[in-house]
């Protein structure tokens, strides 16, 4: 006998066909046994099917058939739920670069890298809060005998950048030279939450890797509007944190889904190539680092204050390593006026002077020999005509662009054609008539230089609209007086890769937070050994040139504040006390250039003018004094106007985004 439940099932057949008739799909098939006699083929009609038969009672043969009432108060029932084989198929979630399809992962925002961002971006955008500036104070002002004053120095070692190396004993490191790397880690610990987040919405890998160029470009600009200032030109040098993060961002993105073997493979060759590169590229032994801005050393000199190497590490000197040469030739193609190129093998010294270029008619021939009158009173030019660098008239050679000492040339070293024929107490040979500054006819003139040549070429049309538009400085470069180089970029990719890494950690829902803690913390204590092994071994730890030691010895600490912050803030129901952290890390961007444009501003005018009579009032008369305590309350108050407006954007959920 057909029981209740293989009645339903036909007709819930029946309900599927009709439904697939209305829509105009084909009939799907019985998912069960075969299809029996008498079943309808697809396309037949509901109104001509046969009527289910009945299953036929013991001991008779004739079957019974089913009333057709009974069909159709089945289907008034509620609609019973269709069969496996009838659902809709699911939508798949986006696919990836290779196709596959890939499970979306939950947009979930860790307090903790908002808290850590906001802590560095608070940092630098309140100067330290003034402690260095306060500890510079004369040791022998009142203050002092209020506070201690060695406690308030070793404090200040922390808000400052050493001289030139890094690192100090076994481990320490001042706390204002780990800014820039946990900068540039948190850079690379957000971008897996980031363009997953661009995956989920649907973007493709093109679209993704074209907002990654797009970013770097737009960080690199932004860093080299700050690093231009109150200069009347554009200052095409990229020692900004934004430029080093921009340079490096696209080919860090490139690694952001690769396998993490592949990651920690990248990392270790990035590191190996940097390292190889600057060893095979020492600076002569005779190099003039005194022309470059390097004091060097005494003999007593320790090494925490040197920033001169000697030996396997002289190639990490300072504005003596390849990374400086490099600068050297790359920047000035950034201005409108080339240096000078000196084939020497010590010409670095000598970049700041001006060339002859198709820019500028600057000529550095000697002038032709004249008498010893008009070379100790050189002719003035007619009034209303201006001499010329090239002019010879004038009797002395072109000035340079910059005020500085020219070197010697031996008289032994000068073309013959250029030497006097007589001494300064020889009456003159020329005749009195002759015009100031004429060579004498019986003086041989000098034989025809390319520079000489090219002066009488006609003149050039000037710069090209390219150079004209984008690189119009006339002022030659020189040198970075601090050190810092382009190339630092290279290294630096390693520490946003660092951040990558944990960032794929922290985004995993297969981990549990305490094996994400526990993963930051080996990760961390391996670099920092490495780092430290690294600096007593092969290359130097110094954050100035990113050296490939100071990427794993910072990548300890930043990676174990990362640790810290995740403990803190995600873990333990510590949240509500990194709010303030929060607000400020949500908008880092915003506040790093609030910190920058007006912080010197609202510093001076908001706080010194008008805010000067209740800062006096509340707190007495001695926190403006510029000899107590206004190094420290002026900085603090100009952070505590911007975290104000800050709170406003969070609250508005406005937020700045690149």
């Amino acid at each position: 006998m057909r029981t209740k439940h293989d009645r339903l099932a036909v007709v819930a057949r029946i309900v599927n066909m009709e439904e697939a008739r209305m829509v105009g799909k084909p009939i799907p098939a019985k998912p069960s046994s075969p299809m029996p006699a008498g079943t309808p083929s697809p396309g037949t009609s509901p109104s001509s099917l046969p009527k289910p038969a009945a299953t036929p009672n013991a001991g008779t043969s004739s079957p019974q058939k089913s009333a057709p009432v009974e069909t159709y108060a089945v289907q008034k029932q509620p609609p019973i739920s269709p069969a496996p084989a009838a659902e809709p198929p699911k939508a798949n979630p986006p696919a990836g670069r290779s196709g596959k399809t890939k499970a979306p992962k939950p947009a979930v925002r860790l307090v903790s890298l908002d808290a850590y961002r906001g802590f560095i971006m608070m940092m630098l955008a309140a100067s330290g809060f003034g402690i260095a500036a306060f500890a510079k104070l004369d040791p022998d002002l009142p203050v002092w005998k209020v506070h201690n004053y060695e406690w308030w120095k070793s404090l200040a070692f922390h808000f400052d950048h050493p001289a030139w190396i890094s690192a100090f004993g076994y481990g320490k490191v001042s706390f204002w030279d780990l800014i820039q790397p946990a900068f540039m880690f948190m850079v690379g610990v957000s971008m897996p939450f980031s363009y997953a987040r661009r995956e989920e919405q649907g973007h493709g890998w093109f679209s993704r890797a074209f907002h990654a160029l797009c970013r770097s470009v737009v960080l690199v600009l932004l860093g080299v509007f700050l690093s231009t200032g109150q200069a009347s030109r554009t200052v095409w040098i990229f020692p900004n944190v934004l430029c080093q993060i921009g340079f490096g961002y696209f080919f860090a993105w490139l690694l952001l889904d690769q396998k993490r073997s592949v990651q920690f493979a990248a990392l270790a060759i990035l590191l190996s190539v940097h390292w190889t590169w600057f060893k095979l590229n020492p600076p002569p032994a005779d190099y003039n680092y005194e022309a470059v801005g390097v004091k060097v050393p005494l003999a007593d000199t320790p090494l925490q204050d040197r920033e001169i190497f000697e030996g396997s590490w002289s190639a990490w000197s300072k504005n003596g390593n390849i990374a400086f040469r490099i600068d050297q030739w790359l920047l000035p193609q950034f201005r409108t006026v080339p240096v000078k190129e000196d084939a020497g093998e010590n010409a670095e010294p000598k970049a700041s002077l001006p060339s002859a270029s198709r820019w500028m008619t600057v000529s550095f021939q000697d002038p032709p020999v004249a008498t010893p009158a008009t070379i100790q009173e050189p002719a003035t030019p007619p009034a209303g005509e201006q001499s010329k660098p090239d002019d010879a008239l004038n009797g002395k050679a072109p000035a340079p662009l910059i005020d500085e000492p020219q070197p010697q040339v031996p008289a032994e070293a000068q073309p013959a054609g250029n030497q006097p024929t007589q001494s300064a107490e020889t009456p003159a040979a020329t005749p009195p008539a002759a015009p100031p500054g004429t060579p004498d006819a019986t003086t041989p003139l000098p034989p025809a230089t390319e520079s000489e040549s090219e002066s009488t070429e006609p003149a050039k049309s000037g710069p090209s609209w390219i150079r004209k538009v984008l690189f119009s400085n006339p002022d030659p470069y020189t040198f970075n007086s601090g050190g810092y180089t382009t190339l630092n970029f290279v290294p630096s990719i390693g520490t946003t890769l660092l951040g990558i890494i944990c960032g794929h950690w922290l985004m995993s829902n297969s981990l549990s937070s305490a094996k994400k803690l526990g993963l930051l913390v080996l990760l961390a204590l391996i670099c920092f050994g490495l780092g430290v092994g690294a600096h007593m071994t092969v290359c130097p730890v110094v954050k100035r040139i990113w050296t490939p030691s100071w990427v794993l010895f910072s990548g300890g600490y930043v990676i174990g504040m990362l640790a810290l912050f995740y403990l803190l803030f995600d873990i333990a129901p510590l949240r509500l006390l990194a709010f303030p952290l929060v607000v400020v890390g949500t908008n880092s961007i915003l506040a790093y250039m609030m910190g920058q444009l007006i912080g010197g501003w609202t510093r001076n005018r908001m706080v010194s003018v008008h805010l000067a009579g209740f800062i006096e009032t509340v707190f007495g008369p001695k926190a403006l004094d510029p000899e107590w305590y206004a190094p420290l309350v002026l900085p603090s108050t100009t952070f505590l106007l911007f975290w104000l407006f800050l709170l406003w954007l969070y609250r508005q959920r406005i937020f700045l985004r690149i």
